[in-house]
């Protein structure tokens, strides 16, 4: 996605954003300063500014020291937890209202050349969608299993993938990846972990389109990013797509935390993020399909990896 970011570089219409006031960092030295300053920020003062990575920070260290709380506090901190997926999930289900409004703002100043930007970035990301399950995860897999890793690959995409892509929901789609996995030949006690796992943190589509999208908004704002801060901005995508929603159009939420790394608004951030959900029809399918079907993938090349190492194949 990093490098698909520098080869294709996409602008997006947005608008004001021109006009908002947007100071880039000078190189890597600074981002770094600016991440470790905003990890030990106050937690009052993140959540007050909407410092997302040190919210998200405060939040891993809460949730270790909260493994010794009693099973009272355990239900209460679930429930709360429970309780702020379903403002996300009302969130998004709102959103096409609050997009219809940018949007129609979007082409009324623009025209409609907004939509072949769009178009642009949606080629992107689908392209490097493809790269990682038809290239890259064919690699990792092979490591494992020694032979043509293709048939697997295909498989799992067909009847793993296909279903991921109109669900649009990792969870939703653990059935599936289950019955699968069975139909495979896995280890139950392997795949009944794997995957449930998996649909969690296996975020591959969710990195990339943080990465390309927070790219996107810097080239819109003129920002220059030089490689070794794009690499930093992958790793954060990695780390923040673990933690994604495993709702439809979770990972834009995230869009934001990526884009702070550069000195972009959430003023700005926001639209990119309203921007993700006009492509989200086809994009977040997309990313769905890739991270589900990875999930039976990876689970199967280690099984038959273990069992070629053991003699069994």
């Amino acid at each position: 996605a990093v490098i698909a970011g520098f080869v294709f570089p996409t602008e997006i219409a947005l608008v004001n954003a021109g006009t908002v006031d947007t100071t880039p960092p000078s190189g890597i030295a600074e981002v770094m300063k600016t991440l470790l300053m905003n990890l030990v920020a106050n937690p009052v003062g993140a959540i007050a500014n909407a410092n997302y990575i040190g919210i998200l920070a405060w939040a891993i260290v809460l949730g270790f020291a909260l493994r010794n709380a009693s099973e009272n506090t355990r239900i209460m901190v679930a429930d709360f937890a429970e309780a702020v997926s379903k403002v996300v999930k009302w969130v998004i289900r709102f959103a096409p209202l609050g997009i219809f409004g940018l949007v129609s703002a979007t082409i009324a100043e623009t025209g409609f050349d907004a939509l072949v930007g769009y178009a642009r970035l949606l080629a992107v990301l689908l392209g490097c969608m493809l790269f990682i399950a038809l290239v890259v995860n064919p690699i990792i897999v092979w490591t494992q299993i020694r032979r043509n890793p293709y048939p697997l690959v295909f498989t799992c995409l067909r009847e793993s993938g296909v279903t991921a892509f109109f669900t649009r929901s990792s969870a939703a789609n653990i059935p599936v990846n289950m019955a699968l996995a069975k139909k495979l030949g896995l280890h139950e006690d392997t795949y009944s972990i794997s995957i449930p796992l998996g649909a969690t943190v296996n975020m591959a589509g969710a990195a990339i389109t943080i990465t390309v999208l927070s790219m996107a908004a810097a080239h819109t704002q003129g920002i220059q990013i030089d490689f070794a801060t794009a690499l930093l901005l992958s790793l954060v995508a990695t780390v923040s797509a673990a933690g994604a929603s495993g709702v439809a159009g979770g990972s834009l939420l995230l869009i934001p935390l990526a884009c702070s790394l550069f000195g972009i608004s959430n003023d700005v951030a926001m639209q990119v993020v309203a921007v993700g959900f006009i492509i989200g029809v086809v994009q977040d399918s997309a990313e769905t399909a890739l991270n589900s079907s990875t999930d039976v993938l990876f689970t199967a090349a280690a099984d038959y990896g273990r069992q070629r190492k053991a003699g069994g194949m």
